[in-house]
């Protein structure tokens, strides 16, 4: 594996780890404030980073940027998946929304053919199959099962918008530098959710307002190694590592809440860092990727 790919892939664990961390914050949040209001402030804060870390360069290069158009159906798309897994999660379980949407990297690498024109060898196959079985393992659905209905289209649904959107970053990110994607993708998240709060706006506490906010800040920071991930890897190698996110929700339910993982999930978190071992070493010894 170069040095390069490697660097895409620990900036992106590492970009999950942190949405993980943003999303347990959203726990907390989405009990008293409305979600659309959550990533409202979530944008603003992070376009606050953006245009005081770049000030009138990156507002210029953003204006005249290639990608606007891509990055406005980036948006879309991301606001689509969002409404779909929110609205999911109000009838469905922690486990099938999560084995549901844990869809996604195997959408993304097959996504990544045509779009990306990438070539996927076995070994990357095969580490998002054990990843996904992990995902089943961990959340219990081999025994459970899962049948169809609205709720449940919506969490395919979410998985499918987040896949295409993912499989659009890898495409800007090679034709733009990050903060200007963030500055972009940003601005038009807190356009399009601002419109919302004219029907969804709540008072809040001080607390909550600054809750939200750095929130904002962690998302800044995952957002930004994930944009740089997928600039330096393919992202039919980095789509397993999103599993990663679960084996971190676990942790930090532990840490946060004491929530004591099962058998079952320790074995799940097993096959998904077995997963990204695979992917390691496919790279390491395999052929070297594009």
């Amino acid at each position: 594996m170069s040095k390069t790919v490697l660097a895409g892939v620990l900036s992106t664990v590492a970009a999950y780890f942190l949405f993980s961390l943003q999303d347990a914050s959203v726990k907390w949040l989405v009990v008293s404030i409305p979600v659309i209001q959550i990533l409202f402030v979530r944008s603003v804060t992070i376009l606050a980073i953006c245009l005081a870390i770049g000030r009138g360069q990156v507002v210029r290069e953003a204006i005249h940027s290639p990608i606007v158009k891509p990055m406005l159906l980036r948006t879309l798309l991301l606001l689509a998946a969002w409404l779909s897994y929110y609205n999911a999660a109000r009838t469905l379980g922690l486990a099938e929304l999560t084995t549901l949407y844990y869809a996604a990297p195997i959408l993304i690498t097959i996504l990544a053919v045509p779009i990306l024109k990438e070539e996927v060898p076995p070994v990357r196959w095969m580490a998002v199959v054990i990843g996904f079985v992990g995902v089943l393992v961990a959340t219990d659905m081999i025994s459970t099962g899962l049948k169809l209905s609205w709720p449940v289209w919506l969490a395919l649904q979410a998985a499918i918008f987040w896949a295409i959107s993912t499989v659009l970053l890898r495409k800007t990110a090679l034709s733009e530098r990050t903060i200007v994607q963030m500055t972009i993708s940003n601005f038009l998240l807190g356009l399009f959710t601002g419109m919302g709060l004219v029907f969804y706006w709540v008072p809040v506490t001080s607390g909550q307002l600054l809750l939200t906010s750095l929130t904002g800040v962690i998302a800044a920071l995952g957002q930004f190694a994930m944009f740089e991930g997928m600039r330096r890897a393919p992202v039919s190698i980095l789509a397993p590592f999103e599993y990663t996110s679960l084996v971190w929700a676990f942790i930090l339910g532990f840490a946060i809440w004491g929530d004591i993982p099962d058998h079952n999930i320790v074995f799940g978190a097993a096959l998904i860092f077995a997963a990204g071992v695979t992917i390691v070493l496919g790279e390491r010894f395999g052929p070297r990727s594009a």
